[in-house]
């Protein structure tokens, strides 16, 4: 079967293939020095800026790399919009900002349109995993089913917060498995800390918060997320195989600029990030962050968002959630 993923990967290694044949020279690097805005406290996503932005001298003579947390990251993505259209500010971000942000929030004072998103540069999925609140002999997705229908006053799961992909996953299962899943949501890492500690029973995290302590088998991993098993653990099935399609996902992360921002400059942006990806430096700094490395052609980039907006309006309606402030 053809996933969504397939044609990304096939479109990446396409334009990268091209790129590398013929990539046209970059002009004299901005002299001014150019801000990469994330909307988080330092963590994976500042990490993964960092480690791309590294290698775009030939894009700017400085860049920096600013955390800017607040507002559930809609802060660093108003202060984009209203930044200069010059190519000296740029987003960093998950694409939840773009194509869930907007069914969530109701004063959200942006919009999708409002950016141009210039390139991805990688994904990951969501493992659900459980812990010692959960009997040792549940060791599939289908077990799980079967003890949470059993126990439904224990059939907790936790998540970095309401509104959130992961939060719709385990509602998704809820709701298609027919029992009841009690969402608790967290701040950062708390769900992983307290699913360990056996204060709840699941967690639907990013496969990087929890992957250690599955080697340590401190958690059990029941599924991942992906449209095909993630080699970081090759071993834990898709939730496709575990009979629950509806739940596959990735969190992409991309960079973004005001929509105002010529032509020629996003060229340029998209031509540097293009070359930082081919680089040993970032794809091996990918595989430590526990990311695949995925740089998509610009054009794809922007209708994985509207197609992926489609998806998660639809989702947020069926959950009956009620837009926040």
């Amino acid at each position: 079967m053809t996933t969504r993923r397939d044609v990304l990967t096939a479109s990446a290694g396409i334009m990268l293939a091209a790129a590398e044949r013929a990539a046209p020279a970059l002009a004299q690097p901005l002299a001014k020095t150019v801000h990469v805005l994330t909307g988080f406290t330092p963590g994976l996503q500042d990490a993964m800026a960092r480690l791309v932005v590294g290698q775009m001298s030939d894009y700017a003579e400085t860049i920096v790399v600013e955390n800017r947390p607040g507002a559930s990251g809609r802060i660093a993505v108003e202060a984009v919009k209203n930044a200069d259209a010059d190519g000296s500010v740029m987003l960093f971000a998950p694409l939840g900002f773009m194509m869930l942000f907007p069914h969530v929030y109701k004063s959200l004072r942006y919009q999708p349109q409002d950016f141009t998103a210039v390139s991805t540069v990688g994904s990951t999925p969501a493992l659900v995993t459980v812990g010692p609140k959960v009997p040792a002999e549940v060791r599939t997705l289908a077990d799980f089913v079967v003890w949470c229908r059993a126990n439904p006053e224990l059939a907790t799961y936790g998540t970095p917060g309401v509104g959130t992909t992961l939060h719709f996953l385990g509602a998704m299962l809820g709701r298609d498995a027919d029992f009841h899943f009690l969402h608790v949501p967290y701040q950062g890492n708390g769900a992983i800390q307290d699913t360990v500690k056996g204060v709840i029973a699941a967690a639907v995290m990013p496969i990087g918060t929890s992957l250690g302590l599955i080697q340590s088998a401190d958690l059990r991993a029941l599924a991942t997320t992906g449209p095909r098993r993630c080699p970081f653990v090759p071993e834990v099935p898709t939730v496709r195989e575990a009979g629950y399609p509806s739940l596959e996902d990735l969190t992409w992360f991309g960079f973004f600029v005001p929509a105002k921002t010529p032509a020629s400059i996003v060229g340029k942006l998209n031509t540097a990030i293009q070359a930082a990806m081919r680089t040993d430096e970032v794809r091996s700094g990918m595989t430590r962050l526990v990311v695949e490395p995925e740089a998509i052609a610009m054009e794809d980039f922007a209708q994985l968002i509207a197609s992926e907006s489609g998806r998660w309006k639809a989702i947020v309606q069926a959950a009956a959630f009620v837009p926040t402030d």
